[in-house]
């Protein structure tokens, strides 16, 4: 059998290339990442000018939560998730809360008052928890469908980040503390 290998003529110290070419390129890759991150920047959505409204009747407007770091938290009593997410929820809080970050756990429409009222004073949730009594909240901020949906928004009043599920609390608190500074 005859061997059919492909061989170049031409030796290996001729085909690499001149020495600027790898700096050149690795410039251009920066640069296209760093436009490429600029670019998501840009382009983050704008939170959804909604109001809340607590478990205690009060009234938390678009206007008293500009120019914070705020976290929105879409839970329900029935999310097992939610639930089990809530004791490093309050830790978060209670960690940047001296930082003024503000924090809105909204409990989705179909969980009942009552047992949204009882786990709030049971568990002394120290951040404000409002009823989305109509879902306007859920639909406003992406049609919130699925327990826990986390929003972080910045000072500008964009979303930094949006965590469907359990965060990752260390990521978590790197993007909240990066934010309280700015």
């Amino acid at each position: 059998m005859q061997d059919t290998t492909l061989t170049s003529p031409v030796s290996p110290a001729k085909t690499s290339s001149p020495g600027w070419i790898k700096p050149v390129l690795a410039a251009v890759v920066i640069a296209a990442i760093g436009f490429g991150g600029y670019v998501s920047l840009a382009k983050r959505p704008v939170a959804p000018n909604v109001g809340f409204v607590t478990i205690q009747g009060e009234k938390i407007t678009p206007d008293s939560l500009r120019g914070k770091v705020v976290m929105v938290n879409f839970w329900a009593t029935s999310c097992t998730t939610c639930v089990a997410e809530m004791p490093q929820m309050v830790d978060t809080y209670n960690k940047f809360k001296p930082q003024g970050m503000e924090f809105v756990a909204v409990a989705m429409s179909y969980d009942p008052p009552n047992y949204v009222v009882n786990y709030a004073e049971t568990r002394h949730l120290p951040f404000k928890v409002a009823l989305d009594t109509d879902g306007s909240a859920a639909k406003a901020y992406g049609d919130v469908a699925m327990t826990p949906t986390t929003f972080v928004i910045g000072k500008d009043g964009k979303i930094l980040k949006r965590y469907l599920g359990k965060p990752d609390f260390d990521e978590l608190h790197k993007l909240l503390a990066t934010s309280l500074k700015s």
